[in-house]
């Protein structure tokens, strides 16, 4: 995030913490001057932002009524982004499909006008992947990952299989299927398993060195 970005975020908190913020007091607060204070404003104003202003020795700037939860600062190009993220879960094979309908709503809410009605003007139908995974699965996985953390799992649907033990070495998406790449430690071997078929046991096991991969990524091992 820019400097002018994080200025701006900050100016927007602290509109929500008080009604009134004299211009100078703002200035103080944000470390520049004045006249910085109002560009900002205004550049606040131009994204949809209702900031109010009065002048006089008792004046300032305020959040105006109903904008207690202030508009999101994205540019017009990550809206778009989050709106086809979005409305693009149920191809991901994961089960958010409800969560994300209710996401989108959820941020749509909180943008200025003029990015709702661009993002309302993005409207498609995914087709379904045909294999679900649980969310909570990616996320043990991806989490086992990112922790560096032995996981054990039980795989396939053979009550008696044995659980693996593996050292987690990435979370792949590919054509509408999830796969964890692991170096599994009985077969001292490089695996990929489906996370469709995948139950993480807890808790993880120790933490682990990670190994080099046979292949340029994981992306091109799979």
């Amino acid at each position: 995030m820019t400097a002018s970005s994080s200025r701006m975020l900050t100016l927007l908190s602290l509109l929500q913490a008080t009604r009134d913020w004299p211009g100078g007091e703002l200035a103080d607060r944000l470390g520049v001057t004045p006249r910085t204070v109002r560009r900002d404003v205004d550049r606040l104003r131009a994204l949809g932002y209702r900031i109010g202003s009065s002048r006089g020795p008792y004046g300032g700037y305020r959040l105006e009524a109903g904008s207690d939860m202030p508009p999101l600062l994205f540019d017009d190009d990550q809206a778009v982004a989050i709106a086809v993220a979005l409305q693009s879960a149920s191809a991901t094979g994961v089960e958010v499909t409800e969560a994300a309908q209710r996401a989108l709503a959820t941020v749509r809410q909180v943008m200025p006008s003029r990015l709702r009605h661009r993002i309302d003007g993005i409207r498609f139908t995914g087709a379904p992947a045909e294999v679900r995974v649980d969310p909570a699965v990616l996320e043990a996985a991806s989490a086992a990952v990112r922790d560096r953390q032995v996981l054990r799992f039980d795989y396939g649907s053979a009550r008696d299989r044995p659980s693996r033990r593996t050292e987690p070495h990435a979370v792949v998406a590919r054509e509408g299927r999830w796969y964890l790449l692991a170096w599994d430690l009985d077969a001292a071997d490089w695996r990929t398993y489906r996370l469709d078929r995948l139950r993480p046991r807890t808790p993880t096991g120790p933490t682990f060195t990670p190994r080099p991969l046979p292949a340029a990524d994981a992306q091109t091992f799979l």
